[in-house]
């Protein structure tokens, strides 16, 4: 569901941030698409606001990623993403061969994943789990060997 202007208002108000323009749009666009990069966050919101500079994009970002209307993920070897699904300690599936990200809830009942063997005396309150794999397009797809995987390349025949 796209959410409207008056919805996006009340988001930034509701956490006492000054509505603006870039504020709108970069939280439009991080709503409509989850898990979306800084290049596509910028590239889409200079649809709208062709005027906006990156850093405009990215200071907003940052805003908005330390008001918790945000949150950043960065999955190892891949850019900033961002989401607008905040707040529920969810986790993340990464595909290995194309990169693409999805959701997945915390384990159901209570969240194991916040009971570490060894707290170090830290008050935990996120866990950030990331599962690997590949996806069902990915799966369905012969598997290329890397270059140097080839016989030809090791100089064995």
């Amino acid at each position: 569901m796209v959410p409207t202007t008056s919805e996006l208002e009340q988001s930034l108000r509701g956490v006492a941030l000054r509505v603006t323009r870039p504020r709108l749009a970069v939280l439009a666009v991080v709503r409509e698409n989850p898990h979306a990069s800084t290049d596509t966050v910028i590239r889409r919101v200079r649809e709208q606001l062709p005027e906006v500079s990156h850093q405009a994009v990215y200071d907003v970002l940052k805003v908005l990623t330390g008001s918790g209307l945000v949150r950043r993920i960065e999955p190892s070897g891949s850019v900033a993403r961002y989401e607008a699904r905040v707040g529920d300690n969810h986790h993340h599936v990464v595909c290995r061969s194309c990169g693409v990200i999805a959701d997945v809830d915390c384990a159901v009942g209570e969240a194991p994943c916040l009971s570490p063997s060894q707290d170090h005396g830290f008050v935990i309150d996120e866990a950030e789990v990331i599962y690997w794999g590949r996806c069902p397009s990915c799966s369905a797809a012969p598997i290329e060997p890397l270059p140097l995987d080839r016989p030809e390349e090791r100089g064995t025949p």
